[in-house]
């Protein structure tokens, strides 16, 4: 007998192996109860209960099942037993027959019904079994008829309950897939497997609650509830259910009733007939109108998979065949739908899935019409709209966008505003057409109902339009959509030109706009993100700093152009917290922070944000932005155009200077038989090198190549110190040598003559 002991451990023990998510939570709860000793497992009881689950991570750290405090127990885990005087669970329970496995378990009424309908000879004899037994206490939970009609039927009633409990193969829990089909004892009747990822394993919705207790000729476990015969669909359910007629006929009407007796693995939350009533007459006249509508409304109801109630530890999601998604949870004994108690009777098991009757119908946002669709977070939105009789004028057959503010966007400043005035800042938030937030585009225009277009900004964490950006919420409607708004949408009027010069504080930024030809860019259409400074940022300038933007307007269009950037970036676009580069329309990258409301660049803070215009929009800094970070002392290109007069050449541009020698790239022509200079390439302590004479005419020698005048230094006319440009003559080089006429410009640089 003792090696019949070992053998069957050692089946055990290689099963476990390929494990379940039973066998997962069972190796947890060891895990969690080591402390106690070795193979004993820690256990959750519901208080006020008899209820013990093992423990989960989830339910260990929050302490509760169901919203109910849960107390830890520890008992020896599935095939351990203690002995006396050592610690925790260190033998190996000893394995009978599964009669005998009967009462190791504790299942003395079943052990006694085996007796009374003459099971016990089969069980304890020849074969392999798997017997799912209910526990004594759900023995007692069965109707007092029905038990009474079992007991006074012994041979025939009771003896096929329990054969119908029964499969004539050993099955672990890891052999019990989800959604498995066994054909039990009783005329090859189907038993119903479901195996959740949280560890609990149910058959016909009822909780194994101590399984894989081996025997010699299979295993036991144990269940909670005695579990019956089942052979209706979901759809035979409603047509014979008188309390069910209602939704039974929507669901006619919808077509979805043919799917509800196919095959498959559907929960339905079926509402009962007063909770349909309570829809109101108008409600359901409306919807009935619709196949679209109702469609939705029983999808709604329906998952493609089988909850059991027994199943439900905590709230969790899930997706039903309408496409959108519920809550279902529990509430101690109570089963809740989106966090409400209304489930009057669970767990109806039928051939293709199990039933829970509700006394709330659950309606989805594609069954509602645009302005139910409005919630407690916009109430103020939904009541000024229907006060003001926007809501009234909407028709259910035509298509809206409602941009709904959250409350907190009313203030009482806007509240005071006249009704007037406020019926248009409304109308700015409901639009023609639906317009759902996938279909939404950076650039987009959308109509409002009073004909004003609004412009939809992208950004990557974010969907604006105007100055306002969505928050989480949106959602679709039987007639339209809703997006829920950060603030109330201010639609620009103004060009960014028209904002600048009536505010009053950019009067000097205005005028170097003028001054670099810029204005037209101030003016014209497009989309503009402009970093406008006020006149006190021009305080701090020296006289120097002044001249230097003023003198040269290649130096003043690039700073001021520093200041643009190509697009539309408002504060609820910038993603908080991290540095945004904008690439400005000058080349260089500001660097955009944005926390909480406000936001700085470059480390300048910017007072005044989202002064939205009709080509973009402008935020006030009080400080000007420079490319290098300050007011650079050195120009980066300088153009001159002189005049050829009698032979002389041209010089046409100076590229750069450096460290006061300029550099002469073209010579342009030279009139009158005067020898053609191409090219001079550089200037060296103010003596021009002359690198290439290509042509002389009308009998003048011709020179290949000057490399340097030696005997004739240059005269310098003025030179002008400290970064001041100095302007070179260099005078004419005696027996026909080509003259040079004009270098244009020496910076930084003092010359001794």
């Amino acid at each position: 007998m003792k090696l019949v002991f070992v053998a069957l451990f050692a089946l055990s023990s290689v099963n476990r192996v390929d494990s379940s998510a039973y066998d997962k939570i069972v190796t947890h709860s060891r895990i969690r109860a080591r402390i106690q000793g070795p193979n004993v497992c820690a256990l959750q009881q519901v208080m006020g209960t008899k209820k013990k689950y093992f423990s989960t991570c989830r339910n260990w750290y929050k302490g509760s099942i169901c919203g109910k405090k849960a107390v830890v127990l520890y008992e020896c885990c599935p095939g351990y037993m203690k002995l006396e005087g050592m610690k925790g669970c260190p033998a190996v329970a000893p394995i009978d027959h599964v009669y005998g496995t009967l009462g190791l378990v504790k299942a003395s009424t079943t052990q006694e019904y085996s007796d009374l309908s003459k099971l016990r000879e089969e069980i304890e004899g020849k074969g392999s079994f798997t017997m799912f037994t209910p526990s004594n206490e759900a023995w007692d939970l069965l109707e007092p008829e029905v038990r009474s009609a079992l007991v006074s039927n012994v041979n025939v009633e009771l003896y096929n309950a329990l054969h119908y409990h029964m499969v004539n193969r050993r099955m672990l829990t890891k052999d019990l897939k989800n959604d498995k089909y066994i054909t039990s004892m009783y005329n090859n009747m189907g038993l119903y497997i479901n195996h959740y990822s949280n560890g609990i394993v149910t058959v016909n919705c009822a909780r194994i609650i101590h399984g894989n207790q081996v025997a010699t000729n299979g295993v036991v476990h144990v269940i909670d509830r005695v579990i019956t015969a089942v052979g209706n669909t979901i759809k035979d359910i409603l047509e014979v259910n008188e309390d069910l007629s209602s939704f039974s006929a929507v669901a006619l009407a919808s077509g979805v009733m043919d799917k509800m007796g196919q095959p498959g693995h559907f929960t339905l939350f079926a509402p009962t007939n007063e909770a349909m009533e309570n829809l109101g007459a108008s409600f359901l006249e409306r919807i009935m109108g619709d196949k679209e509508v109702i469609g939705a409304l029983v999808n709604y109801h329906l998952l493609n998979s089988v909850q059991c109630s027994e199943a439900i530890m905590a709230g969790s999601v899930y997706e039903t065949v309408e496409g959108s998604t519920i809550e279902i949870g529990c509430d101690g004994d109570s089963l809740t739908v989106n966090g409400i108690k209304m489930v009057l009777k669970k767990d109806i098991v039928t051939s293709n899935g199990v039933i829970h009757l509700i006394d709330k119908v659950l309606i989805p946002d594609s069954a509602k019409e645009v302005m139910e669709l409005v919630g407690e977070s916009q109430s103020t939105f939904s009541d000024m709209v229907s006060e003001l009789g926007l809501s009234a004028a909407m028709k259910p057959e035509t298509e809206y966008t409602l941009l709904a503010p959250l409350n907190p966007a009313f203030s009482d400043e806007v509240m005071s505003i006249d009704q007037s005035m406020l019926k248009v800042i409304l109308e700015n938030h409901i639009l023609k057409l639906k317009h759902t937030l996938s279909e939404l585009y950076n650039g987009q225009l959308l109509e409002t109902i009073s004909g004003k277009l609004l412009r939809v900004f992208i950004y990557r964490t974010a969907v604006c339009i105007e100055n306002a950006c969505m928050v989480r919420g949106s959602k679709e409607g039987s007639n339209g959509a809703l997006h829920l708004m950060s603030s109330l949408i201010k639609p620009a009027q103004t060009t960014i030109y028209q904002l600048l010069m009536s505010d009053g504080r950019f009067n000097i930024f205005l005028s170097l706009m003028e001054s670099a030809g810029l204005t037209e860019l101030l003016k014209q259409e497009g989309s503009y993100t402009v970093f406008a400074p006020t006149d006190e940022a021009f305080d701090g300038l020296t006289e120097q700093d002044i001249t230097m933007l003023t003198s040269d307007v290649n130096i003043l269009r690039t700073i001021l152009l520093y200041h643009f950037s190509n697009g539309v970036f408002i504060n609820g676009g910038l993603e908080g917290g991290v540095t945004n580069l904008l690439k400005t329309i000058q080349g260089h990258n500001l660097q955009v922070l944005s926390v909480n409301s406000s936001i700085n660049v470059n480390s300048v803070d910017v007072p005044d944000i989202d002064l939205m215009a009709t080509n973009g929009v402008i935020h006030v800094v009080k400080s000007i932005l420079y490319p290098g970070g300050e007011l650079p002392h050195v120009l980066p290109e300088i153009t001159t155009m002189t005049r050829v007069i009698k032979g002389e050449p041209t010089v046409t541009k100076v590229t750069r200077v450096i460290d006061g020698e300029p550099t002469i790239t073209k010579v342009t022509r030279v009139i009158e038989g005067e020898p053609i200079i191409t090219k001079v390439t550089r200037v060296i302590e103010g003596e021009p090198i002359i690198t290439k004479v290509t042509r002389v005419v009308e009998g003048e020698p011709t020179f290949t190549k000057v490399t340097r005048v030696i005997e004739t230094e240059p005269s310098l006319t003025k030179v002008v110190i400290e970064g001041e440009p100095t302007f070179t003559t260099v005078t004419r080089v005696i027996e026909g040598e080509p003259s040079i006429t004009k270098v244009t410009r020496v910076i930084e640089s003092k010359f001794h003559y």
